[in-house]
């Protein structure tokens, strides 16, 4: 089987141990709710003192703590590798995950990637690539939890443009014949998970095959897998395996568990996984000289802002009502770039102004009718060409896209060692 030519490859896959309660593991990703520190505090009363992956990660509402919490989680890890509570569930293949989200059930399948076919450097052209930009100055705390770590946990998800749904969607009409790993409901709102394992010559082979055919639709300098989230901690794993594997003998370089990291592959046609623009808010501003100082800014660069018409459209909002804003002969490839450029030369010059990206039309039209605020609504994101403007741009505007809400973000369940 040709996975080497895809990235991905089949692996030893880790999972609570049966005695275990999966309610009481699997938690919400690490880069969630980092300004309520009161949802995770619910979560650690919710598995008590049960076995949890909540021990074995450091949400980043927490970083600040990262020096006295990390040596207590590598402490977990190993504990639980020596306690049998976390074992192997599959030898050699996959898993193939369903989650349910308000939106349905959402397919994945849980793999690793090869970090030598995945690059974050600015101009590469890897097989596997992040869609937003990598701020290198994220990366150093994360190095610190992944160095002596025995075992790393995923909520990394990695999108494919599947359209025809030739990949994940046939393996799930074959889930009579597939063996069922586990089946439960996720705590803290996070809907319900299932998986079974994928396995054996023929669920091997129709990964290999479905994905060879998926890379064979594409043109030079394919982008068959990209980062949709977790982008740092893939980013981190790259930044890890870089440091050790001049260290290690050629022949150990090819196997070496840290070569390859865990992750959920899914398709970005799925009708369950929602794509949402970030929206913009700044304070600290006075709405009119804002627009006054975005006609300028236009016109300086062969722009114009009108109300309507051909261009990147904006609703904007503030506590004076809401109007169109529409760009013509936009300097960007997509509305996030026209908008963000705006606003980045504008905060360059207002360092009495500050900025926040927020999910939701309805926060962000709170917080932009409070005074001296004022809100960018952005349009919606076009799924169909979502991956043209990752190939187009190199990565997309920081902050342009979020895949659902945070109680839909990737649950920690699977392992793997490092």
């Amino acid at each position: 089987m040709a996975f080497e030519r895809i990235g991905i490859r089949p692996a030893e896959i880790l999972l609570p141990a049966p005695s275990v309660n999966p309610e009481t593991w699997a938690c919400i990703a690490c880069d969630q709710y980092t300004s309520e520190p009161e949802y995770w505090q619910k979560a650690y009363e919710t598995a008590g003192d049960a076995p949890s992956a909540l021990r074995l990660i450091l949400p980043e509402y927490d970083l600040k703590h990262g020096e006295e919490r990390i040596p207590a989680i590598h402490a977990a890890m190993a504990d639980y590798l020596a306690k049998g509570l976390l074992v192997p569930a599959v030898e050699n293949g996959f898993v193939l995950c369903e989650r349910s989200v308000p939106g349905g059930s959402r397919l994945g399948l849980v793999c690793t990637v090869d970090l030598e076919q995945y690059s974050f450097e600015k101009g590469s052209l890897p097989l596997i690539r992040p869609t937003e930009q990598t701020i290198a100055s994220r990366l150093p705390p994360r190095l610190v939890i992944r160095r002596g770590a025995p075992v790393e946990l995923t909520h990394i998800m990695i999108l494919i443009d599947d359209p025809d749904r030739t990949v994940l969607e046939p393996l799930r009409a074959q889930e009579d014949s597939l063996r069922k790993l586990y089946d439960f409901d996720l705590m803290m709102n996070g809907g319900h998970l299932r998986g079974w394992a994928v396995e054996g010559e023929a669920g091997l082979g129709h990964v290999d095959s479905s994905l060879n055919a998926l890379l064979d639709t594409l043109g030079e300098n394919p982008l068959l897998l990209a980062v949709g989230d977790g982008n740092h901690s893939l980013a981190t794993a790259k930044a890890y395996w870089n440091e050790i594997r001049e260290t290690l003998p050629e022949a150990e370089r090819e196997n070496h568990p840290a070569r390859y990291a865990l992750c959920e592959i899914v398709n970005i046609h799925d009708t369950a996984l929602l794509f949402e623009p970030i929206h913009r808010v700044l304070t600290g501003v006075r709405p009119m000289e804002v627009l006054a100082a975005w006609r300028d800014y236009a016109a300086a660069r062969g722009m114009t802002l009108t109300s309507g018409g051909e261009g990147h459209a904006f609703t904007v909002v503030s506590a004076a009502g809401e109007a169109q804003v529409v760009v013509r002969n936009p300097e960007g490839a997509i509305p996030c770039e026209t908008v963000q450029k705006f606003l980045d030369d504008f905060l360059a010059a207002h360092p009495e102004a500050e900025i926040d990206f927020i999910h939701g039309e309805q926060s962000l039209r709170t917080l932009a009718g409070a005074e001296g605020a004022m809100g960018f609504l952005l349009p919606e994101i076009d799924k169909n060409t979502f991956f043209g403007d990752v190939e187009r741009l190199g990565v997309l505007p920081r902050k342009t896209f979020s895949m659902g809400e945070a109680d839909e973000k990737r649950y920690y369940m699977e392992a793997k060692r490092i």
